[in-house]
């Protein structure tokens, strides 16, 4: 039996991103904004890409700087997002379509 998509839980992402965002704030910050669509913690991103929580934190704090991520305390956890702002940089696509 399949269980379509959980055997790549743990694996290690990629971390694509329009080339023009990679040449603004790099791959990686880059990648984090793409993978923010939906809400995350610093902890998932970290299991998810395969480094430590320290570097994805790293990575995260200019970009809620910048005005790009939010965060939201969530029981134990904060999560990040993109905010408008950063929805604009990581799919400029949608934002042509207003």
């Amino acid at each position: 039996m399949m269980f379509g998509g959980l055997a790549t839980l743990w694996e290690s992402q990629a971390l694509p991103a329009p080339d023009a965002l990679v040449n603004l704030i790099g791959i990686t910050r880059a990648g984090l904004l793409v993978q923010l669509r939906t809400p995350a913690s610093s902890t998932e991103l970290a299991a998810r890409l395969g480094v430590i929580t320290t570097a994805v934190n790293q990575r995260l704090r200019p970009l809620h700087a910048g005005g790009l991520l939010v965060r939201a305390r969530h029981g134990r956890c904060v999560l990040y997002r993109r905010s408008d702002l950063g929805e604009r940089f990581a799919d400029p696509s949608a934002s042509a379509a207003d």
